[in-house]
């Protein structure tokens, strides 16, 4: 135990933010660089080393965690990164984007401000990587199978990283031009600098990892022939159809769904446009979705110079502490959250739907008309007399997805099956209908969480080994026999 009274000496401290002012002229991390360190060994300390962690229960990936809090405490921070990654192949990922169900699980959080768990598990890897700590890991043999990873997300690099230390000779596919899925061009600058996944990439080349931009498979490579020249698949291709808002005027210019908005912001970030084809600068944005995507949203439109921002959702506004009847501890809380994106400015309106939308000739959003809504007989239906319209001259719809891609051909040419909900079909030991085809992440499991998807990536590599060897020493969070209570 780090240390028995740390959590009655020292109250939570959390990581700071740059200055408002300040942090919405650069597309730089929010937080100030340097500000954990000095602070973390005392967060560490408030591990209480609970008889039964539930902070393991509430971690998809099973983190050792109060292990590595002893040794953040310690300030051995070798063993620390030893720890963290025996479960995580990402721990700067998660450490960053990650909402940290972990924390809402934490025993102390039941009466006292829980554990800081994801600010230590940051520092931890942040500080490993500055000293050197984390080195590739090259198998000492090959088994002479290949395996074809499609997708770059997390459950795409954390199966390609986990079947590549087994041995496997892996070629990870990735449609867009440069690799890491959503966390490359989904997840804004300011979030998660993209420094972060380079350096992951590098040491997974270095340990023998092949990655292939620029090609679809389905349209640059028929599935059928993927199948052929591989021993075994991983599909971890996301969840990337995105719910549309079918209302009068949605054909106006200036729509845009929040995937056709951000990438382009952080291709601007990459140095291949100069400003985004797609600006906020000088509009009056509206993001429709409350989600986190939305608030990404929200973020960059402060940044490329907004006039104004307006976030809608259609649910009421959450509660400020967990409900203990509905939402009873340790389960993970919907609560109403305040991101570095809300602190920056905007609106937020909740319990509205849009009606319709209102351009002018030239054919632009210029209006967006609402009502507010509430729950009658459990439906959501509008009420009369609350119809109004905002300024909207940039809107993005950030209301979540509905299934995985279907236009590519992927799924007809590998002839998978689909559940009820759009996602690839799959047993509980990851595989598809296809044998040899397995698949991780948002593509099975819906859209869902990054430490979902690593763990789903990991746990889909053990499968796909084991279904190679015969047998397999790969760590997994998820087994078999326990994935169905899992999910």
């Amino acid at each position: 135990m780090a240390d028995p009274k740390g959590f009655l000496k020292h109250g939570r401290e959390v990581a700071k933010s740059r200055p408002v002012e300040e942090r919405v002229k650069d597309w730089n991390e929010v937080y100030v660089p340097g500000s954990l360190l000095p602070i973390i060994s005392k967060q560490a300390s408030r591990c209480m080393d609970c008889g039964i962690p539930f902070c393991h229960n509430g971690c998809p990936l099973g983190n050792l965690i109060p292990e590595w809090n002893d040794y953040a405490y310690r300030e051995d921070w070798q063993a620390a990164s030893e720890r963290l990654h025996a479960t995580n192949n990402f721990p700067e990922f998660t450490g960053r984007l990650c909402p940290a169900p972990c924390e809402s699980a934490c025993v102390l959080g039941i009466n006292q401000p829980p554990v800081t768990i994801k600010n230590v598990e940051v520092s931890i890897i942040d500080k490993a990587w500055e000293s050197g700590n984390v080195a590739p890991q090259i198998p000492e043999r090959l088994s002479g199978k290949t395996v074809a990873v499609v997708g770059s997300g997390p459950a795409g690099l954390a199966a390609a990283q986990q079947l590549t230390r087994a041995g496997h000779t892996v070629a990870v596919y990735e449609r867009a031009d440069r690799i890491g899925g959503l966390l490359r061009y989904g997840i804004p600058e300011f979030k998660m600098e993209k420094r972060h996944i380079n350096r992951r990439i590098e040491q997974m080349r270095a340990e023998g990892t092949k990655f292939r931009t620029g090609i679809e498979i389905g349209r640059d490579i028929p599935a059928t022939d993927l199948r052929k020249r591989y021993d075994a698949v991983v599909l971890a291709v996301g969840a990337t159809t995105p719910r549309d808002l079918p209302v009068p005027g949605r054909e106006l210019k200036g729509i845009y769904q929040a995937m056709e908005y951000l990438p382009l912001a952080n291709k601007v970030q990459e140095g291949d446009y100069v400003t985004s084809p797609v600006s906020a600068e000088g509009k009056h944005v509206v993001v429709i979705g409350g989600g986190d995507t939305g608030a990404d949203c929200v973020g960059t439109a402060h940044r490329q110079g907004a006039a104004s921002v307006t976030q809608l959702e259609i649910m009421p506004r959450p509660n400020d502490e967990r409900d203990p009847v509905t939402q009873p501890w340790p389960t993970f809380p919907m609560l109403y959250k305040v991101t570095s994106a809300h602190e920056e400015g905007g609106e937020r309106v909740y319990s509205v739907s849009t009606t319709h939308f209102e351009g002018d000739e030239d054919g632009n959003v210029q209006w967006l008309h609402m009502t507010e809504v509430e729950f009658v007989d459990g439906k959501l239906q509008q009420k009369p007399g609350t119809e109004r319209k905002i300024p909207a001259q940039l809107v993005t719809l950030a209301m979540g997805f509905t299934g995985t891609d279907r236009e590519n051909g992927l799924v007809e040419q590998f002839g998978l099956e689909l559940d009820e909900r759009g996602n690839i079909a799959r047993d509980a030991d990851f595989q598809t209908n296809v044998p040899g085809v397995f698949v991780a992440g948002d593509a099975g499991r819906g859209q869902s969480l990054i430490v979902w998807a690593i763990a789903e990536g990991r746990s889909a590599a053990r499968a796909c080994d084991r279904y190679l060897t015969g047998a397999s020493d790969l760590p997994a969070p998820i087994r078999p026999t326990d994935r169905a209570l899992a999910v």
